[in-house]
Parts: structure tokens; sequence; C-alpha cells
């Protein structure tokens, strides 16, 4: 008789707080900059960073600090322009709208109307503006002259605390040794992270058992997470 529990996909609260937000060097200077935001040069600044890296996580920290509201590039076409110009701006996952003329001439008018009336704008993105495939050139070129900083993959140090922020977001607690044994053995990335403690999560449930380092052996080690596996490991 199979004794599982059946899993579901509930939601989970991450924690955004600045408290929350681990600094290491992958990450340092795009923490400087935006608690540097009054210096950006031309009150505006491009995040960089893989999925996952932590850049939603600034975004809210910066916007608690700064006031900004915060916004995703895909609903430019919902909100009405100048009344969000009227203050800082997160516009977030900006490569998403490349292609789209609308949402370009959205945020082009955004941008411009922002720096006018004196306040800050920050977009965040996966990739430098040249790879983002946009078609309208003036946006093209504000962009590419907005100054940056990327978020770099974790280091040992970065990758547990991202772990551990992971399995506190799901109200996890695992053995001292598990997140130590995770890091040895798993891809160098974000996405691996977050992929790897939801099954984790997702096995404890359905075993009935808690977060150890033998169950952090079987999910690494199962046919559905071939990817997570450090090939040097």
């Amino acid at each position: 008789m199979n004794h599982r529990q059946l899993s579901f996909d509930l939601p989970v609260r991450p924690a955004l707080g600045r408290g929350d937000f681990f600094v290491s060097p992958a990450n340092a200077m795009a923490v400087v900059l935006l608690e540097r935001w009054q210096d950006w040069a031309g009150h505006k600044l491009a995040l960089i960073g893989p999925k996952g890296a932590g850049k939603t996580h600034l975004s809210h920290v910066w916007a608690a600090t700064s006031g900004a509201l915060i916004l995703k590039a895909t609903d430019l076409g919902d909100v009405p322009i100048p009344a969000v110009a009227m203050g800082p701006v997160v516009v977030e996952d900006v490569q998403d709208i490349a292609g789209d003329r609308e949402l370009e001439e959205a945020l082009f008018h955004l941008h411009n109307l922002v720096l006018a009336e004196g306040f800050p704008l920050l977009v965040t993105t996966d990739k430098p503006a040249h790879l983002w495939g946009l078609t309208l050139p003036d946006l093209q070129s504000r962009m590419q002259g907005t100054q940056s900083v990327t978020l770099d993959q974790p280091d040992d140090q970065l990758l547990a605390a991202v772990i551990t922020k992971l399995f506190a977001d799901r109200q996890l607690m695992p053995a001292p040794d598990v997140i130590t044994y995770l890091v040895a053995r798993m891809d160098r990335s974000f996405d691996a992270a977050r992929d790897l403690v939801a099954a984790l999560d997702r096995a404890a449930l359905e075993r009935k058992r808690p977060v150890t380092r033998k169950l952090a052996a079987e999910v690494l080690g199962e046919s559905e997470l071939p990817d997570l596996l450090d090939n040097s490991a």
C-alpha cells in the first residue's frame, strides 16, 4: 500500500525585507548602488541578473526606502502613465516587452516623465539592454545609456543563505547539515536552489518525513532532478 501523502502547490510568501537579504561579493555592488540611489547617474539604474538572483527582493527593499511604485513591464499598457510618473518607479522584467510597440512606447513615456519630474527610475532585467531586442530606437538608446549593475551567480556563502531563506519562506527548518550538503552537490544557480527546495518540500510532505540529509540525497538522486547535480561532484 502506498502511504505517501498528497502534496499541493500552496502559495509561498517570500520574506522581502532588508533584513532578509544576505549580502555577499556576488551582490554587494548592487546593494551599495541601491542604498545610494540619490547618486544614480541620470537618476536611473538597471538591475541585471538571472531569474531568482534577488532582483525582486532588492527592488522591494528599494521601493520601501524610496516610496517607489512597483510595476511589471507587461502591465504598462494598463496604467495611467502621467499619474504613475509622479513619484519613484520600479519597472520589473523590462526585457519581456521587447517587440511590443505599445508597451515599448509606454515605457518610453514613463521613463521621460519620471525623470522630467525629478524622480528616480529602477528597471530590472535578466540581460543587458542591447540584448533585449527593443524595436523603438529612442527607447533603445535611453535604456542602453542607463547605468547598470549585475547580480552574479551565487558563491557558496550566498547560495547557502538563499537556500536557507527559501526553506524559511516555506516554513521549513531542515537539519543543520542539510544546507552544507546541498551547496556542495547542487548546480550553482538560483533557479536550481528554488527548484531543489520546492522538491524537498514536496518530498517531505508526501513521505511524512522531516527534511534531513538522507531525504536530500534521495531527492538529488531522483530522475526528475538530473540538472541539479553538479557533474564535478
